[in-house]
Order: C-alpha cells, then sequence, then structure tokens
C-alpha cells in the first residue's frame, strides 16, 4: 500500500471513529455515568471488535455468509435478539438516584459482539474494504 492510500485510509479511519454512531453515543453515555476508568474496556471491546469484523469480512467471511441461506438467517435471528436484550436492558434500567457508578457499563465482549449488530459499523467495513482493498 502506497503512502497515499495509507492517508487516505488513516483519513477515512478518522472520519468514521469521529462521527455520531451507535458506539459513539455508548461510549458518551458510559463516560459521563462510569468514569473513563470503567469505560476502558467497552472502548476496547468497540475497538478490536470492529477490528476483527473488518478482517473477517476481508478475508471473505462475507461471502460465506451470503452463500449460506441458513447460516445467514441465523445471524439475523441473533442480532435482532441481542439488539432487543439490549433494548431491554436500556428499557428495564433503573433511573439513577444520584449516586455517581452505579450499575455497570457494557463489558468487553458486549461492546465486541455490538459490533456485528451495528449498521453504522457494517457501512463502514464495506465501504472500506471497496475501497481500500485493491489498493
Amino acid at each position: 500500500m502506497n503512502a497515499d492510500l495509507m492517508l487516505a485510509l488513516a483519513g477515512f479511519a478518522f472520519v468514521t471513529s469521529a462521527t455520531p454512531g451507535p458506539n459513539n453515543m455508548m461510549l458518551m453515555a458510559s463516560g459521563a455515568n462510569f468514569g473513563i476508568r470503567r469505560t476502558v474496556p467497552h472502548m476496547l471491546g468497540v475497538s478490536l471488535g470492529f477490528g476483527a469484523m473488518v478482517a473477517l469480512l476481508g478475508l471473505g467471511v462475507d461471502r460465506v455468509i451470503a452463500g449460506n441461506p441458513v447460516l445467514a438467517s441465523a445471524m439475523k435471528w441473533v442480532s435482532l435478539a441481542y439488539m432487543i436484550w439490549l433494548a431491554w436492558k436500556i428499557a428495564t434500567a433503573s433511573a439513577p438516584e444520584g449516586t455517581a457508578g452505579a450499575g455497570r457499563p457494557l463489558t468487553f465482549l458486549q461492546a465486541a459482539a455490538f459490533q456485528w449488530v451495528n449498521p453504522k459499523a457494517w457501512a463502514m467495513a464495506l465501504g472500506a474494504l471497496s475501497a481500500y482493498a485493491a489498493g
């Protein structure tokens, strides 16, 4: 990969990480509610989960999923169940009673798993791969 392409990819990565989306909103809320130290696993889960998703898509996992309707359907149902579970957690969370740090932020694994149901992550990953993989 030449320097111009690397610079363009770095710019793309910066812009996509700084634009509003589910990850940024959840990290902002987690940082405000739990502090930076308790939010670090969530941040690492987002970063490494997204990186793993891009790597696997780059290796062709998307073609395997598209070529296997049963697997594609199963992934859709698992994604739906995970999003419903997250929505349930948000909907049933009790209001804070003035005690900072009550509750807990997403764990590393929860944040990493969220990347697979995050529509912005999919759009950015597929966009980056199609634009930069051919190099």
